[in-house]
């Protein structure tokens, strides 16, 4: 990453397209979902090291609870096995973890990892990693709206689960749509949409959409 380069306070990306990589080589979709976890790391590291300062990744919508069963429960309980022999290496990374969505639908277990990487990091002071699991924007908007004692945009914005503007959206693997993601803060966000699916997004990719966000001339309705 060029030192020139402005890096985005605030990049979502909507994590796309384990399933397709994995059938391109003729794999279960469930290793698909195993290496697209394992990219989560790597990814987030990246993003500490080059300031990003936020960091929210899209991993399981309030839509996906209608995939096959099989899938969910794999959902539910793989990133158990995969983050627990990293939690140390997390503890050190500095990154600081948030899980935002609902919680009253997550399997206890994974809910007490959830608690245990928030505790475990809540004094790192370098990226905050926002995890969205079980997450969906229409959901955020209604209970934020629900809590609201006046109809200000400061008052909507102090009840959302992330109150923080998404400057830079990516989504993997070739869809172009942000699958109810974050619609009241990526308002003014610049989108950036890539063919590679999440499990081969690589930091080099990250600095790709990076170098676009650059090209991007941000006006804000102003005029320059």
């Amino acid at each position: 990453m060029k030192k020139t380069l402005n890096v985005p306070n605030h990049v979502a990306i909507i994590m796309d397209g384990n399933g397709r990589w994995a059938k391109k080589r003729l794999l279960p979709r469930s290793t698909g979902h195993y290496f697209g976890g394992m990219n989560v790391q790597k990814i987030a590291n990246y993003a500490n090291n080059i300031g990003i300062k936020v960091l929210t990744l899209y991993a399981f919508s309030t839509e996906n609870w209608n995939r096959p069963v099989d899938e969910v429960n794999f959902l539910m309980t793989k990133p158990i096995e995969i983050v627990t022999p990293k939690i140390d290496s997390i503890v050190k990374s500095n990154i600081k973890i948030i899980f935002i969505g609902r919680k009253d639908r997550v399997p206890k277990p994974l809910l007490s990892l959830m608690i245990k990487l928030e505790s475990l990091t809540i004094n790192n002071t370098g990226l905050l990693l926002n995890i969205a699991f079980d997450y969906g924007a229409y959901d955020e908007l209604i209970t934020a709206i629900s809590k609201m004692k006046d109809s200000t945009i400061e008052e909507l914005e102090k009840n959302l689960m992330i109150s923080t503007p998404v400057d830079l959206l990516i989504r993997t693997s070739g869809e172009q749509r942000l699958s109810n993601f974050l619609l009241w803060q990526a308002a003014y966000a610049e989108l950036y949409f890539t063919k590679k699916h999440w499990p081969a997004f690589t930091p080099k990719e990250l600095s790709k959409a990076i170098i676009e966000f650059n090209k991007r001339d941000r006006r804000y309705g102003k005029i320059k």
